[in-house]
């Protein structure tokens, strides 16, 4: 039995689903997609099924979101540990028909080697690479960077995209950074996510708070969004009970 309901807006809201119960949560919040986070490649697969089945009975279609990369300067442990789970993730997204994987990578230059942002981009080449063969699009996750940060690797992998994340683009800067990749490039932006905070420079000041509840100008970016003509995803990184007390808030600007 399917189980759809409700219409398709013009940027399409979804969750992060951490396991299946948030699948379900997530359509009770009649939401149109869950993004899928896989750290323990595991586990994950032991979840597969019950993914499936979900996907199948809501009509929710799934995005995923790849592992944290450790220490962001070390290449010995980005080559042996984070890239093979890369690829073992680009295998696995098939069975889900998830098209879309956002990948972190920490590319600022105040605190990553150059060097190391070379090699970075080496893997991100690799991965797109591999995600044409079952035309997944691959984006990158602005963590503390602007958009000159990112430029070198838009410059030189042509497929390369953008998840923007407009909490993240609020910390270690003195103005929200979304503005600046909007405006130079608009067309790498395939999906968004969504979460407030209070600014900050510390990791710990990533609090991942329900938009409304930090200093976050989302009324703004949004209005930016809508000049570039911004009509894809955007994923509400939060748990099931904090999206629904912030629903209303979100989707008045999506309007």
């Amino acid at each position: 039995m399917n189980l759809s309901h409700g219409k398709k807006s013009m940027i399409a809201l979804g969750g992060t689903a951490r396991n299946p119960e948030d699948v379900l949560a997530l359509y009770d919040l009649s939401l149109e997609f869950a993004e899928i986070p896989i750290q323990d490649i595991n586990k994950f697969k032991m979840n597969i099924n019950k993914f499936l089945e979900l996907k199948e009975k809501t009509d929710l279609y799934y995005l995923c979101h790849g592992p944290r990369e450790g220490d962001p300067n070390n290449i010995t442990s980005l080559k042996r540990d984070y890239f093979p789970l890369v690829l073992e993730i680009l295998d696995i997204m098939p069975a889900l028909n998830m098209s879309l994987l956002t990948l972190h990578l920490w590319m600022d230059r105040r605190f990553i080697k150059a060097d190391v942002i070379d090699f970075k981009i080496k893997l991100l080449k690799a991965a797109i690479d591999k995600a044409r063969e079952n035309r997944i699009i691959i984006c990158l996750e602005n963590l503390s960077e602007d958009w000159q940060d990112l430029n070198m690797a838009f410059i030189e992998l042509p497929l390369l995209n953008l998840t923007l994340d407009i909490g993240h683009a609020q910390l270690l800067r003195e103005k929200n950074t979304s503005f600046g990749f909007m405006e130079t490039y608009p067309d790498r932006i395939k999906h968004i996510h969504l979460h407030d905070n209070l600014g900050g420079n510390k990791p710990e000041n990533d609090l991942h708070l329900p938009p409304g509840r930090g200093i976050v100008d989302f009324k703004t970016i949004f209005s930016a969004l809508g000049r570039i003509g911004y009509n894809k995803t955007a994923s509400l990184e939060l748990k099931p009970q904090e999206i629904k007390s912030c629903l209303g808030f979100v989707k008045k600007f999506i309007k």
